[in-house]
């Protein structure tokens, strides 16, 4: 279903998504910022770009960190250019969940697997690929398609209660409900666990895979903050959100992916959370996540981080050395916004992304070229800035041909490291 494009492009909260709460302070200022995914076409495009707040705050009541503005979902999600296909590192990401999943529940070829936000379908392959049958929501249209022709039977519309309602209805309760990095992209949160408790079945899961807060913190991820992110989770958060809508966490997972995630498994069952699940909340708020001075910190160490970054940059390309991006992540746009680096450091980026290619990245108008280009000509950059830098080892892995012609690699975060 679409969302109502009438209604204004951005809305400001005045109350915590989870808990409804006003104890709401805010840690750090992004500044206007364009769409993390909105690319360009052409440069008669820059004018009318249009930017939001991009602003955290942080819930003194439930300890939730979030963005307050939000931005009309249909503006980000209609037609959406991150495919999950395209990474190595995701490939085996997604063959490890699906075995784990078919193994915690035990799924045969009568069970059925419904993914939130699937995407161009290639997690839900891997179960097909093991005999289960699969059902994919996905509301972008460019992606529902192509998963559709793929062979993953896909329905275009934004999740909801009452579309996991009529889910349940059409096909059948589904044994296994995944959503993966999707929960931190809706204003409702109530709704869209409601929905998945509609959906799944009295002996199933659901399965929730989110950044973990500890994780942006301790490795100052900045960078992971855009306007389609409006939660940003820890255990502690999503427990309060789970009791609210009766679901109970019988596991989590921590995995590696995005910089590092949680993955909650999550029943219908009114037992309540697992000594496991509540062992890891009170770790974290040993580590001071549900603290405020902890954000606090946080932000000033953000800034520091930039000025760092731009330092080396600006004394690179003072000394004549030519550095160019590596990726056109959401990531990375909020990176190069917020640091102000544009083409002026850096003529072009690369990405895998056939989507990407040809188009200008969001407000520093980068031009994003084929990954061939790094290595194109006699001449090559001297250095490389890794914006997709939680698939660092893969790219450079993949790159070693530039490496061998003597190119280097910048990480550009916690701190700024050459490679």
């Amino acid at each position: 279903m679409d969302s109502d494009s009438a209604a204004p492009d951005v809305v400001h909260r005045t109350t915590c998504r989870i808990c409804g709460g006003t104890d709401l302070e805010r840690i750090l200022e992004l500044g206007p910022s364009p769409l993390a995914n909105a690319f360009l076409r052409s440069t008669e495009d820059f004018a009318a770009e249009q930017r939001y707040p991009l602003d955290l705050y942080f819930c003194g009541q439930c300890t939730l960190l979030q963005l307050l503005d939000v931005v009309r979902p249909d503006l980000m999600f209609r037609h959406y250019l991150y495919v999950t296909g395209t990474s190595t590192t995701m490939a085996g990401h997604n063959q490890a969940y699906a075995q784990t999943v078919c193994e915690v529940l035990g799924l045969t070829s009568i069970d059925l697997v419904a993914e939130v936000a699937s995407n161009d379908g290639s997690l839900l392959k891997c179960f097909q690929e093991r005999g289960v049958r699969t059902l994919g929501i996905e509301p972008a249209r460019n992606l529902a398609a192509l998963a559709s022709a793929s062979g993953v039977e896909t329905v275009n519309e934004f999740f909801t209660r009452s579309v996991g309602e009529q889910l349940r209805a059409t096909h059948q309760p589904a044994r296994a409900v995944v959503a993966n990095n999707v929960l931190a992209h809706v204003d409702d949160p109530h709704d869209f666990l409601s929905g998945c408790r509609e959906l799944v079945a009295d002996d199933g899961l659901i399965t929730i895979e989110v950044p973990c807060v500890g994780e942006l913190l301790d490795r100052l991820e900045y960078d992971t903050v855009y306007h389609e992110h409006l939660s940003y989770f820890s255990v502690t958060s999503l427990l309060r959100l789970c009791d609210r809508v009766g679901l109970s966490a019988v596991r989590v997972d921590r995995v590696p992916v995005h910089g590092g995630s949680l993955r909650l498994y999550l029943s219908r069952s009114t037992g309540g959370h697992s000594a496991a699940v509540r062992a890891l909340e009170a770790e974290e708020r040993l580590a001071g996540v549900a603290d405020v001075a902890r954000y606090r910190r946080f932000a000033t160490d953000v800034r520091k981080s930039r000025t760092a970054l731009v330092g080396l940059l600006e004394r690179l390309a003072a000394d004549g050395k030519q550095i160019v991006g590596y990726g056109a992540p959401a990531k990375g746009n909020t990176l190069l916004n917020y640091c102000g680096i544009d083409t002026r450091l850096i003529p072009y980026t690369v990405d895998k992304n056939p989507l990407k290619v040809g188009l200008y990245t969001p407000g520093t108008h980068i031009p994003v070229r084929e990954v061939s280009a790094l290595v194109d000509g006699a001449a090559i950059a001297d250095y490389v800035l890794i914006l997709a830098w939680n698939f660092a080892d893969e790219i450079m892995r993949q790159q070693q041909t530039y490496r061998d012609r003597g190119g280097r690699f910048i990480v550009p975060v916690p701190e700024p490291q050459v490679v």
